[in-house]
């Protein structure tokens, strides 16, 4: 690919990113303001009820809520352009600030959370291709179908129930004990049982797809080659298939960063973990447009860099779709 293609790949890329980011933005401003419900709550509580109707109006105007939404929208282009993404109306702080301080807590979650799932779905997908049909394979299929079926809130309310009510040994929520936010093994306790509900609700969904892939090139002609020139099984299995499906499997757990991180959204919900899922719900609940704004666009941005990223990882894997991708950029750009 020459150097004036690689340009026109690569901007028409950043043009769409940028265009969909916009898009997106347009959308989750409307939508909020639009929703039923009254953001005054937020930001003054239950004094809320006892406004006058100028009362109000001044409260209205203080937010700068009493404008069209349209140039709402456009006041808050402006100052997002310049960093300036508003106040929360729930914490009356700045919303960066409010989202730096659960930032942390989701990404500790999340990512760690994905290394498991990506690191062990491969390990579980190669075992169960490596033993197709045998007991251990046909046992750990009917596991993994029950476990991905049962919804995220179920196996968390169980757990909770087992480990922290009945046995006391893990505890239901929060991400730290009080006074021990530098505490590591405190921290890691209290992710033990999140991360299991997250790692149980996406491991087997991914590792059955790294087994029916790996299945499909055991089936290719090559292997029957490979076969027929004395080469075993472990050396077929790991020098040629799951080198084959490597690049694939990247760009399905590039693919699976949102899908992840939706799951950890539900599973901070039910343990009270103080993340961005929980900070969401909340914003969402009291109004706080600003908060939610900022969220959703996060959320957002997450999935469409990483949808963008998986069809440049299938378009490097497969040279056709980039250059039937670039020869149709070139034709409208002569044009």
């Amino acid at each position: 690919m020459g150097k004036r293609d690689r340009n026109l790949y690569y901007g028409k890329k950043l043009l769409l990113f940028l265009g969909s980011v916009f898009l997106l933005s347009v959308v989750v401003f409307y939508v909020a303001r639009l929703a039923p419900g009254d953001p005054l709550v937020s930001y003054y509580g239950d004094r809320t009820e006892k406004m006058s109707p100028a009362e109000r109006e001044w409260a209205m105007e203080k937010l700068g809520l009493n404008e069209p939404i349209y140039v709402q929208y456009v006041k808050w282009l402006e100052n997002a352009v310049h960093g300036n993404f508003g106040i929360s109306f729930k914490y009356k702080q700045d919303v960066i600030k409010v989202i730096s301080q659960r930032m942390t807590n989701t990404l500790l979650l999340g990512g760690i959370g994905f290394l498991i799932i990506f690191a062990g779905s491969l390990l579980l997908g190669i075992f169960c291709a490596w033993n197709e049909e045998k007991w251990i394979d046909k046992i750990l299929c009917r596991l993994g179908t029950i476990s991905s079926c049962i919804p995220e809130f179920w196996i968390s309310l169980v757990l909770i129930l087992i480990f922290s009510v009945t046995l006391r040994i893990l505890p239901s929520s929060g991400a730290y004990s009080t006074g021990k936010a530098a505490d590591i093994p405190d921290r890691i306790l209290h992710l033990i049982l999140p991360l299991t509900v997250v790692s149980l609700e996406h491991l087997w969904y991914y590792a059955y797809m790294v087994r029916n892939k790996i299945q499909e090139e055991v089936r290719a002609d090559y292997v029957l080659l490979a076969k027929s020139k004395g080469l075993g099984k472990k050396g077929i299995l790991f020098g040629h298939c799951l080198r084959n499906v490597m690049p694939s499997y990247l760009s399905i757990m590039a693919i699976a960063v949102p899908h992840v991180l939706g799951g950890t959204f539900v599973v901070e919900s039910v343990f009270s973990y103080p993340g961005i899922g929980a900070l969401s719900y909340e914003s969402a609940r009291y109004h706080d447009y600003n908060l939610l704004m900022i969220l959703c666009m996060i959320s957002g941005i997450l999935v469409i860099f990483c949808n963008m990223l998986s069809q440049i990882i299938n378009e490097h894997i497969d040279p056709r779709i980039r250059a039937r991708e670039i020869t149709d950029t070139s034709e409208v750009t002569d044009l």
